[in-house]
């Protein structure tokens, strides 16, 4: 899994799965541009890497501002002059409501930031791997809205995650001709601090009622997956070790899809 030579491009590289990953791409040889809206978050991932001895360059930026996110990705190539991996990995669970009490200001944070996001990373990203001659994508999308669509509230965030898969099948053909690799990685639960952005209100209202055997994720009893897995998911697909495959969602959830969708 080398990636000497490379650049990589990660959003929500604050923490969690985005700053797992930025370090391990970091030490597999990336150079690593690390994007957050957060500026003492991101400064924090780029100190990590460059203390270890790692290549990386803090980019502060919201996902959603299309001149913000076009300036960060400039400003990456302009540092290492080359782009050739992106890992759109930014994202919110915004507010979990019954539809007709979710507000549309409600939707269109988590739309914005989710699916929004997610395009604008690629629209400014995606020429400098056009550029590079190849490269590869990966977005983070989830089991929600692909396989699981138990959770009550949800409709928001299920919406942009099954849209992002669409979007990666999409691109995975629009790009192939160049060489260009566009994936998605799909969580279950992932032990990281994506609950601190969560409200939910009433959600018992949209709730169906279902019996589930003891032990949600069944590989670990129970126990959810750490960012470090994803973050070696994310480095195969990144590399050239999964250099036949495109256009395919992967589920990192223990199996915990199978026994909830």
């Amino acid at each position: 899994m080398d990636l000497n030579g490379k650049v990589a491009l990660i959003t929500g590289a604050g923490s969690g799965i985005g700053k797992a990953s930025a370090i391990l791409f970091a030490s597999a040889g990336a150079s690593v541009g690390v994007l957050s809206r957060t500026e003492d978050e991101i400064r924090k991932t780029a100190e990590e890497i460059t203390a270890a001895g790692g290549k990386a360059i803090p980019l502060v930026a919201d996902v959603a501002d299309s001149e913000a996110v076009k300036r960060a990705v400039d400003r990456l190539v302009q540092e290492y002059g080359r782009l050739d991996i992106i890992f759109a990995n930014a994202g919110i669970n915004g507010v979990w409501a019954p539809i007709d009490e979710l507000t549309p200001e409600e939707w269109d944070r988590t739309i914005n930031i989710n699916l929004r996001g997610t395009y604008l990373t690629l629209h400014h990203a995606v020429p400098h791997l056009k550029t590079a001659g190849g490269g590869s994508v990966l977005v983070t999308a989830s089991i929600n809205g692909t396989r699981v669509f138990s959770n009550a509230g949800a409709t928001a965030y299920s919406c942009t995650k099954a849209a992002q898969v669409a979007m990666v099948q999409m691109l995975a053909l629009e790009l192939a001709k160049h060489r260009i690799r566009v994936n998605a990685i799909c969580p279950g639960m992932i032990d990281t601090a994506i609950q601190d952005n969560t409200q939910s209100r009433n959600t018992e209202k949209a709730e169906e009622a279902a019996e589930y055997p003891d032990g949600e994720i069944p590989l670990t009893r129970g126990k959810p997956g750490s960012s470090a897995d994803v973050a070696e998911l994310a480095l195969f697909l990144a590399s050239d070790r999964s250099k036949h495959i495109t256009g395919t969602p992967v589920w990192i959830d223990g199996a915990e899809s199978l026994l909830i969708g």
